[in-house]
């Protein structure tokens, strides 16, 4: 494989990627997938999979991109389960949110529980407080192991090439052209690169160049913990809505499981577990779903998701010529693998992107630098 050259060597393996290089291949481009480690198991394999399309966290010109990419999702789903056939657990039950108490404004005529379809009671029978402000919306959500999973069989069957195990350190110039990467122990071939390592994308450098040829493209991500657990529920559909509460938020898997998180920290490259933290989230959970006492834990683990110093997304052609950016999407790393498909594929081959990408281009950071 060493010999061979792609059309676009893609660095890294996570939902990101993968969607990307499926995107690719059904525009007849030859790919390869270059992982760090194993393909998903990073920031895809940690996170929980609620695909929340506009939250309050959600900034303001994210949103196009978070709600265009909730409405492919179903599609988006059912091609890799047909393509794989495997069941990524695309479940629409909706969510139920408890807001802080600061952002209950109620007046008269108008309480929160009036946004609920039926009485929080009847919705979720083991709440612990059946009467506490609450409002759904009509969100879905995905199992990202199960999708990720999904994506690297459809990958592989549509042709796609991969490399597992081996960093990329460098990427690679020619003439002032992007002519492929270095890896810890080899060296492959392509036009194109495009950098969706997450948080590890501003570990790899230029190669073969000097800052007064072409100057330093910085990819500002870093890494941000998130530590969560799951438990196994009985019955199984004990809960049936994701709940988010400003102590915790709760999804339900299909087939029984609970995932309980998540922490937001600041702490480098560190994926270790805190038991206390975990302890914490677990009993923060109890104490809206008292019958989870019983519930024991399946396993905990921490992931770093890829986060930037504007808390947006690097999207986008590089200052150098075809060298491409798609990372750091923080926690949306599931949800905008749809859009981040199609927007990048469409730069990629030369269509236009579709969407406004300029609060999301990788050259702001050196023109705040210069």
């Amino acid at each position: 494989m060493r010999n061979k050259t792609w059309d676009v060597i893609i660095v890294g393996g996570g939902i990101i990627g993968l969607s990307l290089a499926i995107a690719l291949r059904k525009r007849r481009a030859t790919v390869l997938v270059v992982e760090r480690g194993e393909p998903g198991r990073e920031a895809s394999h940690a996170a929980g999979g609620m695909l929340v399309d506009c939250s309050a966290e959600t900034p303001v010109s994210l949103q196009p991109l978070a709600i265009a990419s909730a409405k492919m999702y179903p599609e988006f789903a059912h091609e890799l389960e047909i393509e794989s056939g495997m069941k990524v657990d695309l479940r629409d039950c909706g969510t139920i949110v408890f807001p802080p108490p600061e952002h209950v404004h109620e007046r008269p005529g108008f309480t929160l529980a009036s946004l609920l379809p039926a009485p929080l009671a009847e919705l979720e029978p083991a709440l612990a407080e059946p009467a506490r402000p609450a409002f759904y919306l009509k969100e879905c959500s995905v199992d990202p192991r199960a999708l990720t999973a999904a994506a690297i069989k459809t990958a592989k069957n549509r042709g796609v090439d991969f490399s597992s195990g081996d960093p990329v350190t460098a990427v690679n110039l020619s003439d002032g052209q992007i002519s492929g990467v270095t890896t810890a122990k080899t060296s492959f071939r392509a036009s194109k690169v495009v950098n969706c390592a997450g948080a590890w994308s501003g570990q790899i450098t230029s190669g073969q160049i000097t800052t007064s040829q072409i100057g330093p493209q910085p990819i500002p991500t870093r890494p941000v913990k998130g530590q969560m657990l799951c438990l196994i529920m009985h019955p199984k559909d004990l809960i049936r809505h994701v709940i988010r509460s400003p102590e915790v938020y709760l999804i339900p898997r299909s087939d029984g499981r609970l995932l309980v998180g998540a922490t937001v920290e600041e702490a480098g490259f560190d994926k270790r577990t805190v038991p206390t933290t975990i302890q914490r989230q677990r009993a923060a959970a109890i104490a809206l779903v008292p019958k989870l006492a019983d519930a024991r834990i399946l396993e905990d683990w921490a992931g770093l998701r890829p986060g930037t110093p504007d808390a947006l997304p690097i999207l986008g052609a590089t200052q150098t010529p075809g060298y491409y950016v798609a990372t750091g999407h923080f926690r949306d790393g599931i949800l905008l693998a749809p859009i981040t498909a199609q927007i990048m594929a469409n730069v990629i081959t030369g269509l236009a992107a579709g969407y406004d990408l300029k609060a999301f281009d990788p050259r702001r950071f050196a023109k705040n630098a210069a």
